[in-house]
């Protein structure tokens, strides 16, 4: 069978408790099944401690705790079935409070590491979270157009402010805790008095979207950073435009003063972070390293060091006064556009928006770093069933093969435009590349030659796999069908009718004689390639199934769904054997080892787990 499954790559870190510093980490807090888990998860946001001793950083999985002067991973807080994007510490540093999409915000002992409370709300979406100066409320950004108070003692609400007219980006406290600024799509920042949740004079000049706010300590003074590319500077007083700041060329995401007023830090999605002249305006330095979008700047509570966190999944630590790096904190999952497991489900090849592919190996976690040498970037990719040749559809048209041990350009394909897909035959000798969605390219991987083009899906195809031998190839897509082409002739054999809604996934199994499919109406079919009929329908999950994977032996079959979880079935029985949960986002990817003992998968939550099916399934 084609086990080239693609996913928006991701890699998983589950889940540990504070007393326990081992020091191999991917062990920490595994979901129950699992036995060892990659990389931490994608970089969220992140904010240091008062005392300025540790570092934590929201990601995909949970908040992991680092030690701030040495870098070393301290504790990964769990509970969240979602993935994290709001971080907070209340004054004392006692308390770390994280929050995602869903309904809940948790709160966390940092000393013990203990979950000790939480805050549950219909829609309350923890994005955005900022203790008040004595700690006792945590203003929390929810639904769309609000801002929530909550009494952090007793876990009520105390009162929402309203008056906003778009979805709220972020929220701060002044430094006396008796104003809080918004920001909110609808292009303005709000101030509000929180003993009467009324609003004050609300500034708006803004042209664009603001992403961040941040008081000046004496509070005085409020910042915003803007999707015009620019930080204001307002009078929290008179609600005037006191200072623009410009120079980035790209969104502001990330605000921040140092603690002793002088300064203003700001992250942008250009990759860069600047540090300002509050008084003048003036532009101190520019710091450089990220690659990409610079989503969280703060500064340690003594302002001599600043750390800055990006989607190209490191923490930096930056000396304030000159700009010098300090420390590159790594391990959380790249921004990335795809991935691919080898065939042997051995390897995983990521591609990046920065023209840069990682090849990591499944087993040890380890990845090396390939630079495709072409100045267009990278949207999809496959690999070879032996490893050795990767596929690169880029934004210029053009399909290329790249040898991945050396980085050699093989051979360009032109005229391949909006490739979702990518699939190698399995003997390697044929790439089949779908074409402005409803259309299947055949090339010729040797000479780099079209041999034909497949066409007959009346919508967009979302999933392509070649059968064991290489004679068929399988197509499913919005039109709810899955049809099957002859390879060497690319006509139209079969079209298979069933599903109710889009067709996600389709898989062979390794004799080539049944294939399953998964789709949007939130069932997995299996047919009989031979007969055309259908054989069965496995129902369980509550989301559409994106992935579907035979073990080896063809006995088994995983699935894998937007409901987070691995449904695991008897492929002659249609037994609903096992689930797997530990993901907290949707499972793109999952594939069996050869002997069927591990299940690989990736999901949106920035992780590959690997689970160990001979415990899981011993009874």
């Amino acid at each position: 069978m084609n086990k080239i499954l693609f996913a928006i790559f991701t890699i998983w870190f589950s889940i540990f408790t504070l007393n326990t510093f081992a020091k191999d980490y991917t062990q920490w807090n595994l979901p129950t099944g699992a036995k060892a888990r990659f990389g931490k998860g994608l970089l969220n946001n992140m904010t240091y401690s008062p005392d300025g001793k540790i570092i934590a950083v929201a990601s995909g999985i949970g908040i992991w705790i680092y030690d701030a002067q040495t870098g070393e991973e301290l504790d990964l807080l769990t509970g969240h079935t979602t993935s994290i994007w709001g971080v907070a510490f209340s004054p004392d540093g006692s308390t770390v409070a994280g929050g995602g999409w869903g309904t809940i915000v948790r709160l966390w002992d940092v000393p013990s590491g203990l979950h000790v409370r939480t805050i549950v709300r219909p829609y309350l979406h923890g994005y955005g979270l900022a203790f008040n100066p004595d700690g006792n409320t945590l203003a929390i950004v929810s639904s769309y157009y609000t801002v929530d108070l909550w009494d952090v003692q007793t876990s009520t609400s105390i009162q929402t402010l309203t008056g906003h007219t778009g979805r709220v980006t972020c929220a701060a406290f002044s430094s006396d805790g008796k104003i809080l600024a918004s920001g909110s799509l609808d292009n303005t920042v709000r101030l509000w008095d929180v003993q009467t949740g009324t609003s004050l004079p609300k500034i708006v000049d803004h042209q664009d979207v603001v992403w961040s706010v941040a008081f000046s300590p004496d509070g005085k003074t409020l910042a915003s950073g803007n999707s015009d590319n620019t930080v204001c500077l307002w009078d929290v007083q008179t609600s005037e435009l006191l200072r623009v700041l410009k120079g980035h060329t790209d969104y502001v995401i990330s605000v921040a003063f140092s603690p002793d007023g002088k300064i203003i830090a700001s992250g942008s999605r250009d990759g860069t972070v600047r540090l300002w002249d509050t008084q003048t305006g003036e532009l101190l330095r520019i710091l450089k390293g990220h690659t990409y979008f610079v989503n969280s700047v703060v500064f340690n509570p003594d302002g001599k060091t600043l750390a800055s966190g990006s989607w190209d999944g490191t923490v930096r630590l930056w000396k304030t006064n000159t700009g010098e790096l300090l420390r590159v904190l790594k391990g959380h999952t790249d921004y990335v556009e795809s991935v691919v497991f080898s065939l042997d489900g051995e390897t995983i090849v990521s591609d990046y928006t920065n023209k840069t592919v990682r090849l990591w190996d499944v087993q040890t976690g380890v990845s090396r770093k390939m630079q495709i040498g072409h100045q267009s970037k990278i949207w999809s990719i496959g690999i070879s069933p032996d490893g050795k040749t990767l596929a690169a559809k880029h934004d210029d048209a053009t399909l290329r093969l790249w040898d991945t041990q050396t980085g050699a350009h093989l051979q360009t394909m032109t005229g391949q435009k909006s490739t979702e897909v990518i699939v190698f035959s399995p003997d390697g000798k044929t790439l089949a590349c779908t074409r402005y969605g409803t259309s299947i390219n055949l090339w010729d991987v040797r000479t780099g030659k079209r041999l034909r083009t497949l066409n007959g899906h009346t919508k967009l195809i979302k999933s392509v796999a070649f059968s064991p031998d290489g004679k068929i190839l399988a197509s499913g897509g919005g039109d709810t069908t899955i049809r099957l082409w002859d390879v060497n002739t690319g006509t139209g054999i079969w079209t298979l009718n069933g599903h109710t809604n889009w067709v996600k996934t389709v898989g062979f199994s390794p004799d080539g004689k049944v294939i399953a499919s998964g789709g949007a109406d939130k069932t997995v079919r299996l047919w009989n390639v031979e007969t055309t009929k259908h054989i069965m329908t496995l129902k369980g999950h509550t989301k559409e199934v994106r992935t579907v994977g035979f073990s080896s032996d063809g006995k088994m079959l995983a699935s894998g769904s937007d409901d987070n979880t691995i449904r695991l079935w008897d492929v002659e029985t249609s037994k609903h054997l096992l689930t797997l949960k530990g993901h907290t986002d949707r499972v793109k990817s999952v594939v069996f080892n050869h002997d069927g003992s591990t299940l690989t998968s990736g999901s949106d939550d920035g992780t590959v787990l690997l689970w160990d099916l001979t415990t899981n399934l011993m009874d």
